[in-house]
């Protein structure tokens, strides 16, 4: 529950939109964006080089405050001065861009090849996903997260022929893993890998994140095929390689395919979602004008890169308006988020719901300490990923300044938002719901016969529009198992998004969970996400998941995993009192499970890109439950 002081404003901001609005309301779970701007259907590159660079050449577009001021070796950088990072503005960064695709087509890159990324947040990144634009490659981005086999299935699966890749990141040494697992890397030339395990695989780049010889020797010692990313730029602007990627360029067209993205993996094994040009660029516009950037917005850019949050929420909506974006490390840290957000005076901060957790600890614990800490500059960002407490919107609001947070849903296949809330919805709205259509989107959704509900009854999203992907990569029957053309208009193709919604009178959405992640308690269906709420809201619960657990008598209950905040204490039977008291007693926990204690994981099981392994937990919550530990 919000507090009194956000229920007030809430009530101003209603009155406020009631008497300014004129809009129709709805009576059946279907809408559609507004369409008075156009599709843009320029290429990302082209937009680039008319729209931001003709606007904005000489206003700073990326910091990467972990990186030295001259990374990538070339010719002597500006660097707008700073001695400290990395600092460039657009100028400098499509000099980069250029100097790199004329490396890729030195590679043998041509279009369509498949490009893998596998790094954390970083200006070789950010330079890949422009470089691979302008030429047509495909950019393949890869969980950092990935074991061996993970990553050679995913490898294969869309027949990579070029992999850049850091020498490692935290605990995983991704050349070694290579290199002890596939020897033939070993004696390989560079550009001629031959190895029957990667049949596709030519070429392996390595990006120094290191920055110490004799440690990036030990890294790479042995490994022969491997080649120094400073060795692949070309610097010279009137080199041969400068027709290739301008006659590349020219050959583009929006739709396509310059991106695969896989989906988190949360419940099997990753698709490769395909998005192109007009995908990517539009859901970018759309995202940005949400968040009203401009020029003079500086976006701390923590989601990682792999995933569609950092590289489309992050990157390409701030750069489309001519805003920054600052990489505050290479991987989440959230002392190194509050250092950039103060330093680098960043107006916006992107995050789920786990990384906002963790800033929100570091910045008490600095207070604590006497430090003084200034947010006044802050004012948006995204959350997303995974359901947005109330308490936790709240607390963004009162404790970082984040008065315009805007709320955003989405999935990979949609590249990715499809609905978002901005400053202008009362701020009921923005803490209850996510938002409206995005502009040229269609939506609606359907029971299980696949019949549009009336307004304020739950069913299935289904998504339309420009921002639907191409496909899976390779699979079509996954591809017709998701995406269904309208029985009534063939032309349209409805993206099944999986989860369950309801949308009220004046098109606003609330998702209230997975439909596999929907508890059936003796008939009665219960939804995750608003138990979750009730939890959160309590002074004691920093975070909290709920799952279904099989029950003899009811089919389902409901259990529930807290993690208690520091230095508090929170029973079972609290737990249960907690949702009973706020909401329908059948939603209480029949179940409770605290994180790190009886003898379960220190932590909620998550992908890398913030959202809860549902599938974990309700394995680990059947087996507890049937060895009889955390019954209330």
């Amino acid at each position: 529950m919000a507090s009194l002081g956000l229920r007030r404003g809430a009530r101003s901001l209603l009155s406020f939109e009631a008497g300014a609005s004129t809009r129709r309301m709805l009576t059946t779970s279907s809408v559609q964006g507004p369409t008075k701007r156009p599709l843009e259907l320029r290429t990302l590159t082209n937009f680039f080089r008319e729209e931001i660079l003709e606007n904005h050449a000489h206003r700073p577009s990326l910091i990467c405050r972990q990186e030295r001021p001259h990374a990538h070796g070339g010719p002597p950088s500006p660097n707008l001065g700073v001695t400290s990072h990395l600092t460039w503005d657009f100028a400098e960064f499509d000099r980069h861009v250029r100097a790199f695709a004329r490396g890729l087509i030195a590679l043998g890159v041509r279009k369509g090849d498949r490009v893998a990324v596998l790094m954390g947040n970083n200006s070789s990144y950010a330079t890949l996903q422009w470089a691979c634009a302008s030429i047509g490659a495909i950019l393949v981005t890869l969980n950092p997260a990935y074991r061996l086999n993970e990553l050679v299935s995913t490898l294969n699966l869309v027949g990579v022929t070029h992999l850049f890749v850091v020498p490692r990141i935290r605990t995983s040494r991704y050349i070694r893993m290579l290199s002890d697992a596939f020897p033939e890397l070993c004696d390989s030339s560079p550009g001629n890998i031959q190895v029957p395990a990667l049949p596709s695989l030519r070429n392996l780049v390595v990006v120094d994140n290191i920055h110490d010889d004799a440690e990036l020797q030990h890294e790479t010692r042995d490994v022969k095929s491997i080649i120094d990313w400073r060795e692949v730029l070309i610097w010279q602007e009137g080199a041969a390689e400068q027709h290739h990627v301008e006659e590349f360029t020219r050959s583009q067209r929006s739709d396509d395919v310059i991106n695969l993205q896989f989906t988190s993996g949360t419940t099997g094994t990753p698709k490769a979602v395909s998005l192109t040009h007009m995908n990517l660029l539009n859901n970018a516009l759309s995202i940005g004008d949400c968040m009203r950037l401009t020029p003079d917005d500086i976006l701390c850019n923590v989601p990682p890169l792999f995933h569609c949050f950092g590289l489309v929420l992050g990157n390409l909506a701030a750069w489309s308006h001519g805003s920054c974006i600052v990489y505050p490390s290479e991987t989440y840290d959230p002392k190194a988020i509050v250092d950039a957000v103060v330093q680098e005076g960043c107006t916006a901060l992107h995050g789920v719901p786990t990384h906002f957790l963790g800033v929100l600890a570091e910045v008490q614990k600095r207070q604590e300490a006497g430090e003084k800490l200034d947010f006044s500059r802050l004012r948006t960002g995204i959350a997303a990923g995974s359901p947005v407490p109330i308490d936790l919107m709240q607390q963004l609001i009162e404790k970082l300044n984040l008065v315009d947070l805007s709320i955003a849903y989405g999935m990979t296949e949609t590249s990715p938002v499809s609905f978002q809330t901005t400053p202008a919805d009362p701020i009921i709205k923005r803490v209850e719901t996510v938002g409206r259509a995005l502009p040229h989107v269609k939506a609606k959704i359907v029971d299980s016969d696949g019949n549009v509900v009336p307004i304020g009854k739950p069913g299935e999203l289904c998504v339309s529009g420009y921002l639907v992907q191409k496909g899976y990569w390779g699979d079509e029957e996954q591809t017709r198992k998701a995406m269904k053309a309208d029985p009534n208009d063939p032309s349209t193709v409805w993206m099944h998004t999986g989860d369950e919604g309801i949308m009220d009178e004046e098109g606003y959405l609330r998702i209230v969970g997975r439909i596999k992640d929907i508890i059936i308690r003796g008939g009665e269906n219960l939804f995750p996400v608003q138990i979750e709420n009730a939890l959160t809201a309590h002074s004691s619960v920093r975070e909290a998941a709920v799952v279904s657990v099989p029950d003899a008598r009811y089919g389902e209950v409901v259990g529930a995993w807290v993690v208690r905040e520091p230095n508090t204490h929170i029973s079972r039977e609290d737990v249960r009192r907690a949702v009973s008291e706020a909401m329908n007693p059948q939603n209480a926990p029949a179940w409770v499970w605290f994180v790190g204690e009886d003898s379960t994981p220190g932590e909620l099981p998550s992908t890398a890109s913030g959202k809860i392994m549902k599938h974990v937990l309700r394995k680990w919550s059947a087996e507890l439950a049937q060895n009889g530990v955390g019954r209330v």
